[in-house]
């Protein structure tokens, strides 16, 4: 049987010469949610994002068997 779990998150969109910056941000937020759910026999099943106005919706989905 298997366990499911959903971890979302928000990034805002800021003025900044840096045209990679939610990408940056994304990267460092995504690589700790994995650090710390793979440590609980979590496995990233799949994603899911979506934008509204200057902000970035982030959903990993994780399952692990129970």
């Amino acid at each position: 049987m298997k366990e499911y779990k959903v971890e979302s998150f928000i990034l805002y969109s800021k003025l900044t010469f840096d045209s990679k910056h939610i990408l940056k941000d994304s990267t460092k937020q995504i690589q700790s949610i994995l650090d710390t759910y793979s440590k609980e026999g979590w496995i990233l099943a799949s994603t899911d994002t979506t934008n509204f106005g200057a902000a970035v919706y982030y959903y990993l989905y994780f399952e692990r068997e129970v």
